[in-house]
């Protein structure tokens, strides 16, 4: 059994059990979640290994890549300039990046960036190895690239691109590159250890590797994404696999901890997440904002499963009833939002009941939605918080 530390309010004692039979049942190796409630936490749990390899424990203060939790904070960032009057939703992003109006972008909008409508899930043009690690270079190639399809007429989910797309928006906005801007705007003022990008190497230390998921078991559906992708390079799902312009295998490597990826590098843990969305589940005006779906696909053209965003955020998604292979699901409220990460960790905020909640391990589940670790802790969570 492994240890598990940290404090939970009695009422949350039922997601202090299915944390704990996370790693009892579920296959959890170390993991964080913490909720906060009407600005209170009441769960700070953390427990098993940070290290498999070394056995090190995992601590209060463990971080780890929490993969597209990041797109969450960089969503945090574009709408509070939205917020501010420095954003516009509605207007052409090359009021802010000129060099963006080229080949059939000129015009897209700053809410077709968020939205996942801008027709860029993955880049066709060969991305030199290391490239994603070197700013103006990468938002170059996003701004010479032609759209997949017309911005705007379609959903597909910006999974590499979507955090330099809308990050290079905030710096072009602010003069602050996204890592800079969060630290200083949202971190720093927050008290948040969550790190957008430049983690300092005095840092190391603290982060749990990423550990990668078991193979899919004998006689099981294979997920459509990967399938797709895999037999055919060409697709977006192949390119995404394919052309990520990364070291093989390094997710954990210095490099990639040092430099911004803000699609899918932050670090942090489930305190980190939940502090992140803590204001916004405070703030009445986020049921406005972020209440309802601001796009929605029943295939979404990247994932190929039923998704929906709101600004930057994505919402609940139920595709149990889809064929094997197409079933990831995020089970949220209506009036939830966030964003889960690949391999199940998951950070929101709903507003309704005044609940943020932060989830991360370093042990992947198959998927990019939530698996049956996270979901066990967000159904505990609602079953003590009530309907």
């Amino acid at each position: 059994m492994a240890a598990i530390h940290g404090t939970c309010d009695e009422r949350f004692a039922g997601v202090r059990d299915e944390f704990a039979r996370n790693f009892a049942e579920r296959g959890e190796v170390g993991a964080s979640v913490c909720v906060v409630l009407d600005g209170s936490t009441v769960v700070d749990l953390w427990g098993g290994l940070a290290d498999r390899r070394a056995e090190t424990p995992w601590q209060r203060d463990t971080i780890g890549v929490v993969w597209s939790c990041t797109k969450g904070a960089v969503a945090v960032c574009a709408n509070a300039l939205v917020e501010q009057g420095q954003l516009d939703l509605d207007a052409p992003v090359t009021r802010y990046w000129p060099e963006y109006g080229q080949a059939g972008k000129e015009a897209t909008t700053v809410r077709h960036l968020l939205d996942h409508q801008a027709g860029l899930p993955v880049l066709r043009t060969p991305i030199r190895v290391g490239g994603v690690y070197d700013w103006d270079y990468y938002v170059g190639l996003l701004a010479a690239e032609p759209p997949w399809w017309p911005p705007g007429s379609r959903q597909g989910y910006h999974a590499p691109t979507f955090g330099h797309l809308v990050g290079e928006v905030v710096r072009r906005v602010t003069g602050k590159r996204i890592d800079a801007f969060f630290r200083d705007e949202i971190a720093g003022p927050l008290g948040l250890d969550f790190h957008l990008g430049g983690l300092p190497e005095s840092e190391e230390g603290r982060v749990a590797p990423t550990i990668k998921p078991d193979p899919v078991p004998r006689g099981q559906m294979p997920w459509k994404f990967l399938s797709v992708g895999l037999a055919d390079a060409g697709t977006i799902q192949g390119r995404m696999i394919q052309n990520t312009g990364r070291r093989t295998g390094d997710a954990d490597s210095r490099e990639a901890h040092a430099a911004c990826l803000p699609s899918s590098g932050g670090l942090t843990n489930g305190r980190g997440l939940a502090g992140l969305y803590t204001p916004l589940a405070l703030d009445p005006r986020s049921l406005e904002r972020f209440g309802a779906p601001t796009t929605r696909a029943d295939e979404d053209a990247t994932l190929l499963v039923g998704m929906a965003f709101a600004r930057g955020f994505m919402k609940g998604c139920d595709n149990r009833a889809r064929p094997e292979g197409q079933r990831d699901s995020l089970l949220l409220p209506p009036a939830a939002f966030g964003h889960a990460g690949m391999g199940g960790s998951l950070g929101f905020a709903d507003p309704a009941a005044r609940l943020a909640f932060g989830y991360t391990m370093n042990k992947q589940g198959h998927g990019v939605l939530l698996n049956d670790r996270g979901q066990s802790l967000v159904d505990a969570v609602y079953r003590a918080v009530g309907p």
